[in-house]
């Protein structure tokens, strides 16, 4: 079955969220296009995720909004009538995804290996790929690639940014003064620094290296909330520019494009911010930044996850499932604005 003897007219693509993860993805359709630049390439993905990655080309989307449950199962099962693929890469860890995997028609189904394949995703598929332990994300995807016979493996995330969207970065960042965007909020909660380091961060950014500070975020309350908080903690000389809810992600991708730097926590736009080769200063404590850091900037991010580890758990990461997450209370106070200053000095030496 594999790997395949010759190459496939057809790969559909199962991989629906999160926005970080559906940017690892992009390398991914770039391999498998330079390999086999003939092969229909199809991709399921999540109703957000595909607000950016429709931007790519060569590439058909078809779209399923998460929360619509049974009625997104129906509607995705009539948008595959009739249709048959040579292969499925399912690449989703969850039984919502599975059920899914399970509406398209193809003969090879390639999932992740046994010890991996988490929620019974092994019922789901008839090949899988071979077993790696503790690699990056981004890795373990291209182990869907090396299992069809493909050993190449193409770092491209060139992604087509419309004429708005330029012209929206443009206007922010017009000149060459080196800027600092902040994005200060992950989905998760426990994953987020306090605003007053964001603040002495930036206050330290416009001060030691006269730079351009930004603020981004989508339009939640609390991404709102933190850019105000960060905003009133701010020295007074400080010039930031609060664009927190006021973009697409579109737009968020080439401002990234344009900036000198992005701070984050563990989030989407750190890897947005790979995508357009913008170096990352990531905070990781909570999560492996080993695992789940941006790709290209690990050696610019603020790693406590080790310490996190010792002080939450009572182990070294060794001692710790690979996937493990440390979201508790207090976990990101580990991480020290000092840390974060000297990862900006560094970078712009």
């Amino acid at each position: 079955m594999l790997p395949l003897a010759e190459p496939p007219r057809s790969i559909c693509i199962l991989r629906l969220s999160a926005i970080g993860d559906t940017c690892h993805i992009v390398p991914i359709i770039r391999t498998l296009q330079h390999v086999w630049p003939t092969t229909q390439l199809t991709w399921i993905i999540g109703k957000t995720e595909a607000r950016l990655m429709k931007l790519i080309e060569g590439v058909e989307l078809i779209t399923v909004d998460k929360r619509a449950g049974l009625s997104g199962l129906r509607n995705l099962r009539e948008q595959l009538q009739a249709r048959q693929f040579d292969v499925l890469l399912h690449m989703q860890l969850a039984i919502r995804a599975s059920a899914l995997a399970y509406q398209v028609t193809a003969p090879i189904k390639v999932g992740f290996d046994r010890a991996r394949a988490r929620e019974l995703q092994w019922l789901f598929t008839n090949a899988q790929i071979a077993p790696h332990s503790r690699e990056h994300v981004l890795d373990s995807f291209f182990g869907f690639v090396a299992a069809l016979g493909v050993r190449e493996r193409i770092l491209r995330w060139d992604v087509p940014l419309p004429p708005d969207a330029l012209e929206y970065a443009e206007t922010l960042i017009p000149d060459s003064q080196p800027t600092l965007v902040i994005s200060p909020c992950s989905s998760h909660t426990l994953r987020n620094w306090a605003p007053e380091k964001y603040a002495a961060v930036a206050d330290y950014a416009f001060r030691a290296h006269g730079m351009r500070v930004i603020l981004a975020g989508g339009p939640t309350r609390l991404e709102r909330e933190t850019g105000i908080a960060i905003e009133s903690r701010l020295d007074s000389k400080t010039q930031v520019i609060n664009q927190v809810g006021k973009d697409t992600l579109p737009q968020l991708l080439a401002l990234l494009s344009r900036a000198t730097v992005l701070l984050a926590p563990d989030s989407g736009p750190v890897h947005m911010a790979t995508m357009v080769g913008t170096p990352v200063i990531g905070l990781y404590a909570a999560t492996n930044l080993a695992r789940s850091g941006p790709y290209l900037s690990r050696q610019w991010c603020v790693d406590a996850y080790a310490q996190a580890a010792v002080r939450f758990c009572g182990k070294t990461p060794g001692g710790l499932p690979w996937t493990r997450k440390i979201e508790e209370p207090g976990v990101m106070e580990l991480i020290t604005v000092p840390q974060v200053t000297a990862k900006i000095d560094e970078l712009l030496r």
